[in-house]
């Protein structure tokens, strides 16, 4: 159960590197703090384990069960999705499907989860904050599935704006569109890049 404070977040994909900063920042203004991601984050007050499955409707359920007992009747303040990951490839790459459905999995599956949470456990006037993608707002021949799977956050992100979304009264959704974020694993493979031209993850948080 999570414990009674002023304000609380649940930071979904909380121990990735955009995750880790989020986590880090709450922590340190003294907000309660849950993550949710496949492994667990110990700054984190509380963590919600996703188990990785084929199935959407299989690990939808677990998590939305986890975070229901974990928090209760309490109400957070805030829900960030932070999930998500890039990969490469045009329509006639061999690893296309493989791509795909991995950038649905890490972009559309977690929204889809975080939209459900904030529905059931978002304060009224609470934030729930989606990861789209700038480069998705026109054609990515380069990185099919990553646009299509962000253009899709997109969509969701509007859907929720309308009236009967299910959101709480006063809720709001907003889909930040980072161009390139200064990550371990972007300086990886990209270290030509001029860093300085990256989002640092200090300034999203």
């Amino acid at each position: 159960m999570a414990a009674a404070s002023t304000s609380r977040v649940i930071v979904y994909g909380g121990r990735g590197a955009l995750g880790s900063a989020c986590v880090h920042y709450f922590k340190s203004k003294g907000w309660w703090v849950a993550s949710v991601d496949i492994v667990a984050n110990e700054e984190a007050n509380a963590n919600v384990l996703v188990k990785i499955c084929e199935s959407f409707t299989e690990q939808a359920e677990q998590v939305t069960s986890d975070v229901a007992r974990l928090l209760g009747d309490q109400k957070v303040d805030a829900i960030l999705c932070v999930a998500g990951g890039w990969a490469g490839g045009s329509c006639d790459s061999k690893e296309l499907y493989k791509n795909s459905d991995l950038m649905w999995k890490q972009s559309v599956w977690t929204s889809t989860i975080s939209s459900h949470l904030a529905c059931n456990h978002l304060k009224a006037g609470g934030l729930l904050t989606l990861a789209g993608a700038k480069a998705s707002l026109s054609k990515t021949p380069g990185m099919v599935g990553y646009g299509m799977a962000k253009a899709a956050v997109h969509q969701l992100c509007q859907s929720l704006s309308g009236e009967g979304s299910g959101l709480p009264a006063g809720a709001v959704a907003v889909a930040i569109l980072p161009v390139t974020l200064d990550t371990p694993m972007n300086r990886k493979f990209m270290p030509d890049a001029d860093f300085s031209s990256w989002t640092p993850l200090e300034y999203i948080a």
